[in-house]
């Protein structure tokens, strides 16, 4: 066998799974954010934490995503869209209904429960 055909170890390792695809049913870390029962901050801790449990922080912070040529950028959309998923599934249906828009990232969301409990606090 000619030193050529020796395979690569590290060619046939399969990339990890990303911790946070073992998240199975996000409710059953973070309860549903109502304003009333569970209020904004308790659930921002709870979530934040969450987040970083699971390597994803940097999908609320604002970091900006992959250039559109990287190779990660289709990773980070999916673990994006993940993180999304968590948010509106950890929100009630009247919040689900003003933060709900195509075609958004997680901090865009993050962003608008922000801004409707700051504006709320401030009035």
């Amino acid at each position: 066998m000619a030193k050529d055909d020796i395979p690569d170890p590290s060619a046939s390792k399969p990339n990890p799974l990303h911790p946070a695809y073992s998240v199975s049913n996000i409710q059953t870390k973070i309860r549903v954010l109502d304003g009333s029962k569970v209020t904004y901050s308790s659930w921002v801790t709870l979530f934040r934490l969450h987040l970083l449990a699971y390597k994803v922080l940097d999908h609320i912070t604002g970091a900006p995503p992959p250039i559109a040529t990287s190779p990660d950028l289709p990773c980070w959309q999916e673990l994006d869209a993940l993180v999304l998923q968590w948010i509106y599934s950890t929100v009630s249906d009247e919040l689900l209904n003003r933060i709900l828009a195509p075609n958004t990232i997680a901090y865009t969301a993050w962003s608008k429960l922000e801004k409707i409990f700051l504006s709320n606090k401030k009035a």
